[in-house]
């Protein structure tokens, strides 16, 4: 059987790998900003309000802009789109160590143009260039092999940059970091991109506009996007505001970047598993499983006492749900649609997610700025994984069946 070799091509072998470094790169800096918020707040006079909104306004950029690298990628190849989306990440990161950090200033550098950047560098990108690359069989556990790439890239960098932040100051953090972009930028040219993906059975001749009508008409397609609003609402307001929560909760400052730290190790198992369980059981299952156990996570954490344990509790149970719904949603829009335009629609899909990103990171700063506490937005937190829970029940695991034309 054909299915039994996981690497069909040396080419499938050498874009995994790269598109692997490319996230640890990407999401490994995305990751620690909101240890930056101290630093930020004595020398640069940024307010938790104003520093919830740009990186919301970055979480949304990286959505808006998800869609137009993923047709970049379908046209004209991954490497292309994901070079590009490193230039926009380099031009904000250095733009901003020169000086231009405060103000709107800081909206632009860090929000708008890292935000930019994030859509081409970040996972939707590479996990949909890989998934071009494996037939279905496979295809969940390699955008889960990219994915977990991403967590290593979660648990090195918060414990790295919390040692940089003491020892050399958030500057020359941030010099490093566009050092560490410009090994990005030399990544992406390994990646390449099938003129033909594997596996692929949609009508060749359908165009990226037939492709956004067919899904927008589709139940299923809405579904999982509204779903995946939960998972960047989730995932932002505790990236964000993890290091101000873990401090009004009296706990040592090393909490935070631990928590974060535990959430990339398991992370990777989170991930690599929802992989494999989404090639043996239904996807949409095991979306709705990983959903409400956010919730259960979320419960215990916020309503137990503080403590080392229960915070450790917490970024061990997060960890595991953290990015393990990717596969399974990247999954569902394969199996449904097929990869011809697999970059383009799941592009669409995380534009729902980085709007819950946007609305996490900045109404949790709203929401601690009138309430002098985080109690709104964890609550919300909680409403909205049952919600998620639910709504992934009435999809339809079923591929759509084209009418070919003459």
């Amino acid at each position: 059987m054909s299915s039994e070799k996981f690497f069909t091509t040396k080419k499938a072998l050498i874009t995994l790998i790269a598109a692997s470094l490319v996230v640890i790169v990407s999401l490994g800096i995305r990751q620690t900003f909101g240890l930056f918020f101290f630093d930020f707040n004595a020398d640069l006079n940024i307010s938790i309000s104003h520093f919830g909104f740009v990186i919301g306004l970055q979480l949304l950029m990286w959505g808006v802009f998800s869609p137009i690298f993923g047709f970049i990628t379908d046209r004209y190849g991954g490497a292309t789109a994901i070079f590009i989306g490193f230039l926009f990440y380099l031009a904000g990161l250095f733009l901003f160590y020169s000086g231009l950090n405060t103000g709107y200033l800081f909206t632009l550098t860090i929000g708008l143009l890292i935000g930019i950047g994030l859509g081409g560098t970040a996972i939707s990108i590479p996990v949909s260039v890989v998934a071009k690359h494996f037939p279905s069989s496979n295809r969940t556990i390699a955008t889960g092999i990219v994915t977990c790439a991403g967590s290593f890239g979660f648990f090195v960098s918060p414990l790295l940059v919390r040692y940089s932040l003491i020892e050399i100051g958030w500057e020359i953090t941030i010099l490093y970091f566009c050092f560490l972009l410009g090994i990005g930028l030399i990544t992406a040219l390994f990646i390449s991109t099938p003129k033909t993906p594997v596996g692929n059975n949609d009508n060749n001749n359908q165009t990226a506009k037939e492709a956004l009508i067919e899904a927008f008409n589709n139940k299923s397609f809405i579904f999982l996007t509204l779903g995946f609003f939960v998972c960047g609402w989730h995932i932002a307001l505790v990236a964000t505001h993890i290091p101000t929560y873990m401090m009004d909760r009296g706990m040592p400052d090393w909490t935070a970047a631990m928590i974060l730290a535990l959430v990339g190790v398991f992370n990777m198992i989170g991930t690599m598993g929802s992989g494999y369980l989404a090639t043996k059981f239904s996807k949409k299952k095991v979306l709705s499983a990983i959903y409400l156990l956010r919730g259960v996570s979320l419960i215990y954490f916020l309503y137990l006492p503080p403590s080392i344990f229960n915070s450790v509790v917490f970024g061990v149970t997060f960890g595991l749900l953290w990015l393990s719904t990717v596969p399974p949603t990247n999954g569902l829009v394969g199996h449904i649609f097929g990869t011809k335009h697999i970059g383009l629609l799941y592009g669409i899909v995380f534009v729902s997610h980085q709007i819950g990103s946007f609305l996490g990171a900045y109404l949790g700063g709203v929401f601690y700025e009138m309430h002098g506490n985080f109690d709104y937005a964890w609550y919300v937190s909680i409403a909205l994984s049952i919600f998620a829970g639910l709504i992934h029940l009435p999809i339809k695991e079923k591929s759509i069946e084209r009418v070919q034309t003459a």
